[in-house]
């Protein structure tokens, strides 16, 4: 195994731990300020923090990357308003009517719709490993958020979670088309 392998698979797991920590975390903020407010400062702190990672590392980068083009705007844009504004304000939404833990699950979500969408609109491969895998992702997600019965109430917390996946499914494909620029 590669030593950049090796170093990869402690940051990968940090990196999940983080995530999955994420949202009660978030969960817990909502009690001090609006979700619009707290979706707010978070996509600001990461707006910073890889603003400054940008900085930083800007004279170490080769100069093989292709600049953005033009034609990437449009692209770009979407990505921007999908999975940096909607994205974020809906979990927020979502996490507040939602328990922690079932939140946390339903950001599996994410993954599926990435997929959907890179078959359906962007014809990407597809087949049966990858779709049983997608409902194996679904009927997990929906077996542990599920809180015993159904309220229509107790529904909006879940759906504005699966659409905040949804705009991050559509934020990954946009951002794939132009990943290869700086």
């Amino acid at each position: 195994m590669k030593q950049t392998a090796r170093r990869g698979i402690p940051l990968a797991l940090a990196a999940a731990a983080l995530f999955g920590s994420s949202t009660p975390f978030t969960k817990m903020l909502i009690a001090f300020a609006r979700p619009q407010l707290i979706a707010g400062l978070l996509y600001l702190g990461s707006g910073v923090g890889l603003g400054s990672f940008w900085l930083l590392t800007r004279s170490k980068r080769s100069g093989n990357e292709t600049p953005l083009a033009r034609a990437d705007l449009p692209w770009l844009a979407g990505a921007i308003v999908a999975g940096g504004i909607a994205a974020p304000l809906l979990l927020l939404l979502g996490i507040s009517r939602t328990r922690a833990s079932g939140a946390s699950l339903l950001l599996n979500l994410e993954g599926v719709f990435t997929a959907l969408l890179a078959w359906f609109a962007f014809r990407e491969n597809f087949d049966r490993r990858i779709a049983f895998g997608m409902m194996a992702i679904l009927a997990g997600a929906a077996l542990l958020s599920w809180q015993g019965e159904f309220r229509l109430g107790g529904a909006m917390g879940p759906l504005l979670i699966a659409a905040a996946c949804l705009a991050w499914g559509v934020d990954n494909n946009l951002t794939q088309k132009v990943s290869a620029s700086d």
